[in-house]
């Protein structure tokens, strides 16, 4: 791969990341709803969730989902039915008898939270699978080396920008949870979002 090549996959990449989708309203929500560490760490299990989509492309993985409708859909409604328990989760509290503040994730579990939405979701896979292929220099050998080397640079920069996302949206998740009433509405917000995304995935086509 020639510095020219990396410069330009760099620049789609960041692109592509910054662009408003999915995973940019997943750590929103997360920064305006459990404040700003817990939208970091999530931020850091989705761009985690890169490397197994860069391996699957590598070793021709994800082609199962592009050939294969049914793999392609199992893991849509899964990735489906899991933003639905997040939407469920996050509205879980309001509606709780019990007394006392609710109690709130882990570190790990907010990671596991990212990793699992991104990797539960088969269009990451197939966006994978026909990006990294168009920057790969064919005549240079070591194809899905070279995709997986495209695929850590893709992560290190969404790393950055998530990152960054998730930093300025938990400022303001935290400024607002010190007030009364706000932490109800912002749950609520929370609970929409998860349950758009999910519809969003669900009603997906390859």
């Amino acid at each position: 791969m020639s510095a020219p090549s990396l410069m330009a996959f760099l620049g789609a990449s960041i692109i592509l990341t910054i662009a408003p989708g999915p995973d940019n309203l997943f750590v929103i929500a997360q920064g305006i709803s459990a404040g700003r560490r817990s939208a970091v760490i999530t931020a850091w299990g989705m761009c985690s969730g890169i490397t197994l989509h860069t391996l699957a492309a590598a070793l021709g993985i994800s082609a199962v989902f592009y050939s294969s409708p049914v793999a392609f859909s199992a893991v849509r409604y899964a990735g489906a039915a899991y933003l639905t328990y997040l939407a469920f989760r996050a509205v879980r509290p309001l509606t709780s008898r019990t007394d006392g503040p609710p109690p709130r994730p882990s570190d790990i579990g907010h990671f596991r939270r990212g990793f699992l939405m991104n990797v539960l979701n088969p269009k990451v896979a197939l966006f994978f699978l026909a990006f990294l292929p168009q920057f790969v220099a064919r005549d240079s050998g070591g194809v899905a080396g070279q995709m997986v080397i495209l695929g850590m640079i893709f992560m290190g920069q969404a790393l950055v920008i998530f990152s960054a996302i998730a930093w300025f949206s938990g400022t303001i998740g935290d400024a607002l949870n010190r007030q009364p009433r706000w932490p109800k509405y912002l749950a609520w917000t929370t609970a929409a979002i998860f349950l758009g995304l999910a519809i969003h995935l669900a009603v997906a086509s390859m």
